[in-house]
C-alpha cells in the first residue's frame, strides 16, 4: 500500500505523519511506502520544522533525513490512499490534482478517528512548541487507527496491501 500525507508546506504536520505511520507500519509488518508533500513549494528541499524534528525524536522517530516537496497530480495516481491535514488542504489537492481528481482516495486525516466530522490537524507553524506536542498526539491516534483499520481488513498482522 502506497500513503501520501499532506499538509500546506510539508514542513510541520505530514513529515510528522509520514515519519509517525512508518514506524507504526513497520512494527505492524505492513510493507507500505508513506510519504509526504506540501500543497505549496514555499518549504521544497528543506528539512522539516526543527520542532517537528524534536517532538519526533522525542518519540524515538527521526524525520530529519525527509526533504520537502510539493503535490503534484501524479500522486493521484501513484499513491493509494492521501491523507490531508485540513480543508484548504483537501481542496489545493483537489486543485492541482484536476483531471486526475478521484475523491475516493482522498480524506482528512483525522476521519480516520473521527469519521465524518472532518476535523482538521491544527498548523502548529505559528505556535509555541506545546502545539507540536499537540499535534503529533493526533496524528499519533489517527496512524494508530488507520494500522488497526488495515490489520482488520486483511485479517493478517504481517499481509502486504
Amino acid at each position: 500500500m502506497k500513503l501520501l500525507m499532506v499538509c500546506l508546506g510539508n514542513i510541520c504536520r505530514s513529515p510528522l505523519a509520514e515519519g509517525i505511520l512508518k514506524q507504526k507500519a513497520a512494527a505492524a509488518g505492513l510493507n507500505w511506502t508513506v510519504d509526504s508533500a506540501g500543497t505549496t513549494a514555499h518549504c521544497v528541499g528543506q528539512q522539516p520544522h526543527s520542532l517537528s524534528q524534536k517532538v519526533a525524536k522525542l518519540h524515538g522517530i527521526d524525520i530529519g533525513g525527509q526533504q520537502c516537496r510539493q503535490f503534484r497530480k501524479e500522486d493521484m495516481d501513484h499513491y493509494d490512499h492521501i491523507y490531508v491535514m485540513d480543508a484548504d488542504n483537501y481542496a489545493e489537492v483537489k486543485r492541482i490534482a484536476a483531471n486526475k481528481w478521484d475523491a475516493g482516495k482522498v480524506s482528512l486525516l483525522l476521519n480516520a478517528l473521527y469519521p465524518g466530522q472532518q476535523r482538521e490537524v491544527p498548523d502548529p507553524w505559528y505556535g509555541a512548541e506545546q502545539g507540536y506536542h499537540e499535534v503529533f498526539e493526533l496524528i499519533d491516534k489517527a496512524c494508530d487507527r488507520i494500522v488497526a483499520q488495515h490489520k482488520n481488513k486483511t485479517g493478517l498482522l504481517g499481509a502486504d496491501a
